[in-house]
């Protein structure tokens, strides 16, 4: 049980603190807005210059033709709804046999309180053909694959004990890349369609798998050859995708700000804060910009060179919050559909009250609850009975169970 007196006396302690960093913030903030005011009245022959300068070979972000189209870098909307109402029937007109598809999973991580190591994971889809209701007519599929790990699947010979056989690592990549892998299988399934026909596919998270470049590289592979998959198989069927982030704290056009402007010193913003101060309105955008993020995967070898063919942009899809993260393979830029595209997130945003719609059912089709764990764990108690294996659960396991 939490003491709120205990609480505010160690914050109390430490208000000093707390008003530093408050401090120093608003330095930054101002010599951010500085630099970026110079930075987004450049035009993008005048930054590419810039940054040939630098000989810097991943300077955070590289310009495209997009800034100039923009205004300052923003890309406004330009449409206005009197209500709900209206906006949903500009978003009817956009989506309208327009399919699009989004894929989510979820997982089920190793637990010592049981004597036997399981994991699994769970992946979702729901694809939405967006086709005029027809009584008696499924327009949409929903489905979910589900797969078990057991336990020589879920660690190797470099865990050694220190996670005492119950790594959560083979779990998390499995996820990731049954994710990327579901994409693919659908993408080619509806390749054969015309292209216009075929469906914008969300993936819920980046195609900049940073993360990848702390991990060993026997671990990082596996994720490293997901996404470049799944950007190759957008590009070979020429069925758009979408990497939707609604928090992102990515700092690439923040990283390219400090190489051209050594002074602005930014180590606290990101680039949704950054573009944040440009779109007012509902709908608008950044300009377009292509990933050049010096990570631990590309600063010393190029082992994720896909990088540099993901475009994104940052659009303001809720009033109150910092804009979302879109980013986007190349060839949507290079095709001339990216306003297109972007239209439909938005379209997709608006039936979802400020989030895809596709993306909110795809995870709720995914998700593991916490009586869905318990249910799994009663399956596999079951299941390890009749194949005469022995399952213990650990005392505060059962403590638990019977409190509840």
């Amino acid at each position: 049980m939490l003491d709120r007196t205990r609480v505010v006396a160690s914050l109390e302690s430490k208000r000093e603190k707390f008003t530093g960093y408050d401090a120093e913030l608003a330095a930054e903030q101002k010599r951010l807005a500085d630099s970026f005011d110079a930075f987004r009245h450049k035009d993008s022959a005048e930054l590419a210059a810039a940054i040939a300068q630098l000989m810097n070979e991943w300077p955070g972000a590289l310009p495209t033709e997009d800034i100039d189209a923009a205004e300052g870098m923003r890309v406004a909307f330009g449409k206005q709804w009197k209500n709900h109402q209206e906006a949903r029937a500009w978003a009817y007109e956009i989506l309208c046999d327009r399919p699009v598809l989004a894929v989510d999973g979820s997982q089920i991580t190793p637990t010592k309180d049981f004597s036997m190591p399981v994991g699994a994971v769970q992946v979702g889809w729901f694809v939405n053909e967006h086709k005029p209701a027809t009584p008696g007519a499924q327009n949409y599929v929903k489905d979910v694959q589900f797969e078990v790990l057991a336990p020589d699947e879920l660690g190797d010979e470099d865990d050694g004990d220190a996670e005492g056989g119950f790594p959560n690592w083979r779990v998390n990549q499995q996820r990731f890349v049954m994710e990327c892998a579901k994409l693919c299988e659908l993408m080619e399934e509806y390749s054969e369609r015309p292209e216009a026909e075929r469906p914008l596919c969300f993936f819920d998270g980046s195609f900049i798998i940073s993360f990848a470049g702390q991990l060993r590289d026997k671990r990082a592979n596996p994720y490293i050859e997901a996404v470049d998959r799944l950007l190759h198989c957008s590009r070979k069927t020429r069925t758009p995708l979408v990497g939707f982030v609604d928090s992102s704290y990515s700092r690439d056009v923040v990283t390219l700000l400090n190489h051209l402007y050594p002074q602005a010193r930014i180590t606290r913003s990101s680039d949704a804060g950054l573009f944040g101060r440009i779109l007012p309105d509902w709908g608008d955008r950044s300009a377009l910009f292509l990933c050049a993020r010096p990570d631990s995967l590309n600063r010393d070898r190029a082992r994720a060179p896909f990088y540099k063919d993901v475009a994104f942009s940052y659009v303001n899809l809720v009033s109150d919050r910092a804009p979302a993260r879109l980013e986007m393979p190349r060839w949507i830029l290079d095709a001339g559909r990216a306003d297109e595209i972007i239209d439909r997130v938005r379209a997709e945003s608006v039936v979802g009250v400020g989030y895809p719609y596709a993306i909110e059912t795809a995870d709720a089709l995914a998700v593991i609850s916490q009586q869905d764990r318990e249910r799994f764990y009663r399956i596999l108690q079951d299941f390890l009975e009749q194949s005469g294996i022995p399952l213990s659960t650990a005392r505060k396991m059962r403590s638990k169970q019977q409190r509840r």
